[in-house]
């Protein structure tokens, strides 16, 4: 069974409904962190509590990424991609019914060491929606995989720019959205309705408005790939596996620079997670800053990043190679980790644009060039084991950044510097694998 080629004529037509669904799941996902450490704190936890159950989605999510990546390569992006949202849905019904359950103490601890807290009924339910929102989200994975069936490599690095737009306003219009809904007398129960509703319109923008790519991605001949590129044109073919090919970790690992691009990922969320661990913390306590003030610094991050991963990028990638780009953004970003250690507010502003800059042009290079390297054949199952190596990274981070910025303050932002930078210096090796393929 053939598949007729995509032309970038129908790209624009056919990623349009991907890209609302990526903005509605930022959006929701915006909604709920800007009170989420309130509702701990109502609900008997503290800040161990909290840094648990802000790691329980990754965590989670690490276990079903890759199986619904691999799912997605079998059975088609969209069915997957259904069922990924879906089970957003249900946990966003169960984060509502928490809301309205009684605040009855399960345990109830007094340590010297972990500090004094109680889990209690609605955070059980809580960390129950969390888990499930995780386990079900391999929607990021499988909408990159999906991304990449449309659209040829040489538009690749420009759509999933605009993906991460899609992404970023979620995230600005996510909190705004938040603070309004939750100053009403109907407190937190608005802005998580408001999220249940988001995740339904999602489900039927994938039911109704997406379409399926292929029924199968797994190719019987691969080595036939650089075949069927015609004169530039990348074909769309699949051929339906007699005998169901699983797709294994070792099979991954043996795709030529798969394990390098998984190496880089593990280490920029690692050095990400440390630094969003550390900087609420940090602007609460040293800068004195309310979560409003918290709140619309991080909007202002997402709004130029949207900014640098539309025009500015569409320009940049006309004229640079995307090795080129990694490797100056990371630069950028990293650097963007210096600029908060003195504590001065000027240079924490300043720092504001390097990440948007430096995150806007590195990150939609990283996913293009990691999508190149898969190919047709691993697509769903690369995207989700890249996402599981994320989330084990943001699970490691979120835990000992806030452990190193107890002990060491500012100075764990210098740790997250060095682990972005060392990224940035294994990258290089990317310069010389895109001279070489061109």
């Amino acid at each position: 069974m053939a598949k007729s080629p995509v032309t970038p004529k129908e790209n624009g037509k056919e990623l349009f409904p991907l890209y609302t669904v990526t903005f509605i799941g930022t959006l929701g996902f915006g909604i709920i962190l800007t009170f989420l450490v309130f509702l701990v704190t109502e609900y008997g936890g503290n800040a161990l509590v909290y840094g648990i159950l802000a790691s329980t989605y990754p965590a989670f999510q690490l276990i079903g990424a890759p199986i619904l990546g691999k799912w997605s390569d079998i059975h088609g992006r969209k069915k997957i991609l259904l069922l990924s949202q879906i089970g957003t849905l249900i946990a966003w019904i169960i984060f509502l019914a928490a809301l309205f359950m009684p605040v009855t103490e399960l345990i109830d601890v007094d340590s010297d060491i972990l500090g004094v807290f109680a889990i209690t009924l609605p955070l059980v339910a809580i960390f129950f929606a969390r888990a499930l929102d995780g386990l079900t989200g391999g929607n990021v994975s499988v909408a990159n995989a999906y991304l990449a069936d449309l659209t040829s490599e040489k538009e690749r690095n420009k759509n999933y720019g605009r993906m991460s737009v899609a992404s970023n306003l979620g995230y600005v219009v996510g909190p705004a959205l938040a603070g309004i809904l939750g100053a009403t007398v109907y407190g937190e129960i608005l802005p998580v309705s408001a999220a249940l509703a988001i995740s339904i319109v999602g489900t039927l923008i994938i039911i109704f408005f997406l379409p399926e790519t292929s029924n199968c991605t797994m190719e019987e001949y691969p080595d036939k790939e650089n075949i069927r590129k015609i004169l530039g044109q990348e074909q769309k073919e699949c051929y339906q596996v007699e005998n169901e090919k699983k797709v294994k970790l070792q099979d991954v690992f043996k795709l030529k620079y798969i394990p390098f691009m998984l190496m880089l990922y593990f280490l920029i969320f690692l050095g990400f997670n440390i630094y969003y661990t550390a900087f609420p913390v940090f602007a609460v306590n040293a800068l004195g800053w309310s979560p409003a003030a918290l709140g619309i610094y991080f909007s202002g991050i997402s709004a130029m990043m949207a900014f640098v991963q539309g025009p500015v990028l569409e320009k940049l990638t006309d004229r640079y190679m995307e090795s080129a780009l990694i490797v100056v953004g990371g630069f950028i970003l990293g650097m963007q980790f210096i600029l908060i250690i003195p504590g001065n507010i000027y240079l924490i502003y300043l720092a504001a644009a390097f990440f948007a800059f430096g995150n806007g042009i590195m990150w939609p290079c990283i996913l293009s060039v990691l999508s190149k390297f898969a190919g047709s054949t691993y697509q769903g199952s690369v995207q989700g084991f890249a996402m599981s190596t994320s989330s084990f990274a943001s699970i490691l981070g979120l835990l000992v950044g806030g452990l190193l910025y107890t002990q060491i303050k500012t100075i764990s932002f210098l740790i997250a510097a060095i682990i972005i930078f060392t990224a940035v210096i294994l990258s290089l090796r990317l310069i010389s694998i895109e001279k070489q393929k061109t």
